[in-house]
């Protein structure tokens, strides 16, 4: 279903392409040696590059161009052997050098894609334009001070990737896909962390609006968008007050905005940069980044299983629903821990167990799955416990609750407890004789041909013994006992 968004003259279309930022993951930045780790006091982390002292020359860190091939394969993109660092000069005050150090007509990855889920079940694929390397600048704090503004640079000088995707995403629903998708991509290549709430992800979002059919209008930039919702909300923020622009007889400025999260609109933050106004020109400090085929090869030999694939193995192998197994390679480690339950268990139960019970502790306790209170081999041995018929799955929810409330295993936290299910078909007939004998009137309808009172039945036996009696076996016995 095309999205679109109605205004007073009508149907319009929704056009975006967004900008992502990956900080990567490495020890030290792009051209010096300093460390890169969050949350360090401000300044420690600085070296003569990053200030910009005189004379201080960059040199490329081999393992933040491994990084941004690892991506741009991971990104099903070209590699490109030859690539150049150039400046785009700008000045801020977090930008001690007067231009950043990045890549513009030549860089490290090209064109690439990304396929997304809809909603309706369906799968888009999203271009890749391209994928460079830059350094990140510094950072502005404005609320130390009553009047000042102050620097930390910790973070300039950082390697970036900022992965540049095709004008393909329609609606707000798309670029949320996209973001997440992208997201565990890089999660699973271990290029990127993803934490958005720590800036190392984070989107410019390029918005503009068109009648069905027409050609591009004027886009807008919204810069440094840092959560997946907040990068749908804008979206719809921006292309609406676009479109009240035009329907008012006026034309869209191209310019750079910033979204007000708390009230939900973007303004204007500064007259959009072209590429001439940065002017941009080859560093003279770096020659041209060549690379060998070979090497490139070595890094796509070791590449981890990425969420597509997995998915699709996850279908053919353990029987999933393409929604169920979407849902467990969303991350690497919920894969994993699915993987560890469900070898040589049944793959569904496991499935279900993963994306219902734990899924919802961990919500409500706010563990993430790596720090999850059950552990992948104590579900598992749940798990067990309901297979070989020692507790029923009715038991097998209250056993998980002591799992996360104690930390015990299950199988002695059944043996403590005495839950251990029913077989002795001589207990069974009794509770059953004793819930019959108590109904008359039930059972006279039931015969009556109220057949729906079986249930009543059945749950009214599991009751009185406490859950503890084997379904099967309870069953059996109320219908001799109805016959």
């Amino acid at each position: 279903m095309t999205y679109t968004i109605e205004g007073a003259t009508g149907s319009w279309e929704v056009v975006v392409g967004l900008e992502v930022h990956a900080q990567v993951i490495s020890q030290s930045k792009l051209f010096s040696g300093a460390a890169t780790a969050f949350g360090a006091e401000p300044n420690s982390q600085v070296s003569f590059v990053d200030a910009a002292f005189p004379g201080m020359l960059p040199v490329p860190n081999a393992e933040c161009i491994a990084q941004a091939v690892r991506t741009g394969l991971g990104l099903k993109a070209r590699i490109n052997l030859v690539s150049r660092f150039d400046r785009k000069n700008y000045f801020y005050a977090d930008l001690p050098s007067g231009y950043q150090i990045s890549q513009y007509e030549h860089p490290i990855v090209g064109t690439g894609g990304i396929e997304i889920e809809l909603a309706d079940g369906g799968t888009k694929t999203i271009g890749v334009t391209r994928l460079h390397l830059e350094q990140d600048a510094g950072k502005s704090l404005h609320d130390q001070h009553p009047t000042k503004s102050y620097i930390d640079l910790n973070r300039a000088g950082v390697a970036l990737m900022e992965i540049v995707s095709e004008p393909d995403i329609r609606s707000p629903e798309e670029a949320g896909a996209y973001i997440r998708k992208l997201r565990s991509i890089l999660r699973y290549l271990g290029t990127c962390d993803g934490n958005m709430e720590e800036g190392s992800l984070r989107a410019d979002v390029n918005v503009s609006v068109r009648k069905p059919g027409e050609a591009y209008r004027t886009r807008c930039e919204v810069k440094n968008v840092n959560s997946v919702r907040f990068v749908m909300q804008a979206v719809e923020a921006e292309a609406t007050r676009q479109i009240e622009v035009w329907e008012a007889g006026e034309s869209v400025r191209q310019e750079t905005r910033l979204f007000d999260s708390a009230r939900g609109t973007t303004r204007a933050m500064r007259g959009k940069e072209d590429a001439h106004d940065y002017r941009y020109f080859p560093d003279p400090d770096l020659p041209p980044l060549v690379l060998e085929q070979a090497w490139v090869d070595d890094l796509a030999q070791h590449l981890p299983e990425l969420p597509d694939a997995k998915r699709a193995r996850f279908v053919a192998e353990y029987g999933l629903s393409p929604y169920d197994a979407g849902v467990l390679v969303a991350e690497r480690a919920t894969a994993e821990y699915f993987e560890a339950v469900a070898r040589g268990r049944d793959a569904k139960q496991a499935a279900n167990w993963v994306t219902g019970d734990l899924f919802a502790m961990l919500n409500r306790t706010g563990h993430g799955i790596e720090t999850s209170p059950v552990s992948a081999a104590a579900l598992g041995e749940l798990l067990d416990l309901i297979g070989n018929e020692t507790i029923s799955g009715k038991i097998a929810k209250d056993v998980f609750a002591l799992m996360v409330e104690t930390g015990e295993a299950p199988g002695a936290i059944v043996q403590a407890r005495g839950l251990r299910q029913v077989k002795d078909t001589g207990a069974i007939d009794a509770a059953v004789a004793a819930v019959l004998s108590a109904n008359p009137d039930k059972v006279a309808d039931y015969k009556a041909g109220k057949e729906k009172m079986f249930g009543f039945f059945v749950g009214q036996v599991m009751k009185a013994m406490a859950g503890r009696g084997n379904p099967a076996l309870v069953n059996e016995a109320l219908k001799r006992a109805l016959a």
